[in-house]
């Protein structure tokens, strides 16, 4: 047999047999050809539908509103898809109308035809086990795609959380190897005062140290569920014992402590909680951005820019200038950045085209905090691997642009006091000398006393 008939509210449609999905999901299929992208991109998302479906599975029979033998198909066609091994059968585009329908559909039959199989019937059989009557019941669009979105974002999240800790302390344990590195400060690009190469590396692994607790916090809120709210919050078509107890099995096939939200209604439309993971998502791409730049900057050269680092060789770096090595790895990084800031506008403007009880925008919304996620793991893990960890200092060149530095000059002024100090400055400037001759050859310090003034360890703050 190589096709099957399917029907719905529209008609009838042949379907090849080798899907797994059913007439509904085809129909999305020759709709929204969109972004080209799948929602079985996102593994995350398909595992958690999947852990909706069983959870939702096992309530209805321990309510005796599933019948055994259909549950234990639906549940053991749950736990394979579980496994990843049915992704590619998760087909439509990830951008789509109907707040999500297409999506939940998608996943309706696909675990109907699999539990078919395992019934010992054939696809498409759905006078045995139904996509909506069986796998969906007590269940809507409106509760099952935010719950299991809610779900896969912390998935994805976990995954991001470890890439941004490996980052930070690469970037903490180049901050050790370089402590004693002295080299120039800079404020507007311009020299200021003197710290350590290691204080910089520092300060980079702080900064993005904060954003793991910032995203688990992020996650928390996602926790609130509004599962058993069926179309708008009501619960229509649900039992009434159905939401504790299909959450209390999500929290245990999931290990995610998510509870029921206190407003159904409130919660099915709204976005809050996804709105806030966007934005620290974009904090945390704000911050890898200058980072970069920073890597780029301090990397600049090799001979005619500032070149106190030198970064990994990992490509060559153009296809005319012979020798030429590009700081790659941070370039991509800047770019992913960009893309995950303007994303976050678009989760914005989304969550906000909500309307009366539902979100219809959802799918948009979900797309773009998964594919952020996504692409932010995929950069911290680049940038941590093929950059970080392989950068050296170079030692000399920081030195000479301390010593060569008219910015050293402020370690005086609580001696020299900052008139003295800027003619002192404007004179090493425009005769091209160093502040220590200028001083010296005005008698205004002993070699002694400049040699206490700028050491190095006292102008770095770490005497």
């Amino acid at each position: 047999m190589l096709a099957r008939t399917e029907h719905d509210l529209i008609g009838d449609m042949e379907l090849p047999n080798t899907v797994w999905y059913g007439i509904q999901t085809q129909r999305a299929l020759d709709n929204f050809s969109i972004s080209g992208i799948p929602i079985g991109h996102f593994p995350e998302l398909i595992t958690s539908l999947a852990m909706v479906k069983q959870a939702a599975a096992s309530a209805n029979q321990q309510l005796g509103l599933l019948p055994q033998h259909k549950a234990e198909a639906i549940i053991a066609a749950c736990k394979d898809i579980q496994s990843g091994q049915y992704n590619q059968d998760f087909v439509v585009d990830a951008i789509q109308g109907g707040a999500g329908t297409s999506t939940n559909m998608n996943a309706n039959e696909v675990i109907a035809n699999i539990a078919l199989t395992k019934m010992g019937r054939i696809k498409g059989d759905y006078q045995f086990l139904h996509p909506n009557d069986d796998v969906n019941r007590c269940q809507s669009t409106n509760d099952v795609y935010p719950t299991a979105a809610s779900l896969a974002i912390q998935f994805a999240g976990d995954a991001l959380i470890l890439a941004v800790a490996s980052l930070t302390q690469s970037l903490d344990n180049k901050a050790q190897e370089f402590n004693h590195v002295i080299k120039m400060g800079r404020t507007q690009l311009q020299d200021a005062v003197p710290m350590s190469l290691g204080q910089e590396f520092k300060a980079f692994a702080t900064v993005l140290g904060k954003e793991r607790a910032r995203l688990q916090e992020a996650g928390k809120l996602l926790c609130e569920i509004n599962l058993g709210g069926t179309a708008i919050g009501t619960g229509l078509n649900s039992h009434k014992d159905y939401p504790s107890l299909a959450i209390a099995h999500l929290v245990a096939i999931s290990n995610k402590p998510l509870f029921q939200a206190s407003d159904l209604i409130a919660a099915t439309s709204d976005m809050g909680a996804f709105v806030y993971y966007s934005g620290i998502l974009k904090r945390l791409a704000v911050k890898l951005s200058k980072i970069s730049n920073d890597l780029r900057l301090l990397s600049s050269g090799p001979r005619t820019g500032l070149a106190e680092i030198s970064l990994p060789a990992v490509q060559p770096g153009s296809s005319i200038m012979p020798g030429k090595v590009n700081p790659v790895i941070p370039e991509a990084v800047n770019q992913t950045a960009y893309q995950v800031i303007a994303s976050d506008l678009a989760v914005t403007l989304a969550a906000e085209a909500g309307q009366l009880q539902l979100n219809a925008m959802e799918p948009l919304i979900i797309y773009n905090l998964l594919n952020s996620i996504k692409m932010l793991t995929s950069a911290c893990k680049m940038l941590d691997e093929r950059c970080i960890r392989g950068i050296q200092a170079n030692e000399q060149r920081c030195r000479d642009n301390v010593d060569n530095s008219i910015g050293v000059v402020t370690a005086l002024v609580p001696v020299l006091g900052y008139s003295n100090a800027s003619a002192v400055a404007r004179q090493a400037l425009a005769e091209n000398k160093t502040i220590s001759e200028v001083v010296l050859a005005r008698n205004l310090l002993s070699q002694q006393q400049l040699d206490n003034l700028l050491n190095p360890t006292s102008m770095m703050g770490i005497a």
